[in-house]
């Protein structure tokens, strides 16, 4: 965070001192003593306070939770934020200027909540690539029973500039329900962990990543003997669909796979994307610099390894990955004799899952359930539900 007048005449000044993680939402308070901002923290997300003239940051709230939308009255002294965790959707909380005295205002969805049986998250660290530690996080089944076993879905979130942790994500907890356990990650080029962590996904997608991610798999089922190792799925979207369709081209362990708005061609990607995001930094040089790079790291050239039956999810109006993306990994998988679907949502964009039509986000989802279910849980009777999407051929 920088400060400079706003009337110019003076060179800009570092804020706060030692701030090795990514502010948000700044908001003076106190007279213009202080800014607050919201920012994640190795899997939580927090409102901080800095203080302009000892250039130093606090935590105004901490524990395992997401803490943001916050606003600020100076003439009460007092915040109000939304929370929310993996188990509970955002209600509005008080407390004062340094996050004292907290108070829940709202109980919105408490006699909804009050009837579902909901799975805990547990943080499980683990060891990446070069020795880096990386956070894992664990969701059991519903239901979960000692000496049983279960399937197991790995998610890999989006970005790769994102976070993972305790924040409420329905899908997990809808597999959950169906009787799979989650495993989640934040592989290097995850945010909250420091500039060092997040940068050092450069170069390294289809390296250390992929390292840090397939070390938190072996880590997890040594330590959850209770999870079928014949049994696992892997999904995820953007970045984590790019990694989905990775995975599956570097290993076989996977027996199911769901990959959604994912990137397959570094090539095409480049000239058909909206340009909101390039990857000079990611590979080291533009595409026309370091063309072969940009093809070894895309999963299109490894397609044909890939043995797990995977579901193409893609929206037809995204421009960050275009649906051409989804449509060339779907026709390389049938070429190669991959039992695989392709599914397209209509009007939708990248963002499909988190703010597209209701009734999409529950197809989407449904749709999810349903390949699972046949290529984890082995039922061959799974039928795909009835989306109002355009459905291609299966294998």
């Amino acid at each position: 965070i920088w400060l400079a007048p706003s009337q110019g005449g003076v060179g800009p000044r570092l804020a706060v001192e030692g701030l090795d993680l990514i502010p948000a939402a700044l908001r003076w308070a106190e007279g213009g003593r202080a800014l607050y901002f919201e920012t994640g923290v190795k899997g939580t997300s927090h409102l901080f306070r800095a203080d302009i003239e000892t250039r130093r940051s606090s935590p105004v709230t901490t524990g395992e939770r997401t803490v943001r939308l916050a606003d600020i009255n100076d003439k009460t002294g007092r915040l109000a934020y939304a929370v929310n965790d993996p188990m509970h959707l955002d209600d509005l909380y008080v407390a004062d200027l340094r996050g004292q005295n907290e108070h829940q205002l709202t109980h919105l969805n408490a006699e909804l909540f009050k009837d579902l049986q909901l799975a805990h998250v547990e943080r499980m660290p683990y060891k990446g690539a070069d020795g880096w530690d990386v956070d894992g996080f664990l969701m059991k089944p519903i239901g979960w029973q000692a000496g049983k076993k279960y399937p197991m879905v790995l998610s890999i979130h989006g970005g790769p500039a994102g976070m993972y942790g305790f924040d409420w994500f329905h899908e997990f907890q809808v597999y959950a329900a169906h009787g799979w356990a989650v495993f989640f990650t934040n592989p290097r080029g995850s945010t909250g962990y420091g500039e060092k962590f997040d940068r050092g996904v450069q170069r390294e997608w289809s390296g250390k990543a992929y390292v840090d991610i397939m070390n938190g798999v072996d880590a997890v089922l040594a330590k959850n003997p209770w999870i079928d190792t014949e049994r696992l799925g892997v999904t995820g979207g953007s970045y984590g669909g790019f990694m989905t369709n990775w995975i599956i081209s570097h290993t076989t362990r996977f027996k199911a796979a769901v990959t959604l708005r994912s990137i397959s061609n570094f090539i095409s990607d480049d000239g058909t994307r909206d340009g909101a995001y390039g990857h000079s930094e990611d590979f080291g040089g533009d595409i026309f610099e370091r063309f072969e790079t940009y093809w070894d790291t895309s999963p299109l050239k490894h397609v044909k390894n890939v043995k797990t039956p995977t579901l193409v999810l893609h929206s037809d109006m995204d421009f960050r990955v275009p649906i051409e993306q989804g449509e060339q990994w779907f026709r390389a998988l049938q070429h190669f004799g991959v039992p695989s679907e392709i599914v397209f949502f209509p009007r939708e964009n990248h963002n499909l899952t988190r703010t597209g039509e209701p009734v999409h986000l529950v197809e989407s989802l449904k749709w999810q359930v349903y390949w699972f279910d046949r290529y984890l849980n082995g039922n061959a009777a799974a039928a795909p539900p009835d989306a109002p999407g355009e459905r291609a051929g299966s294998n």
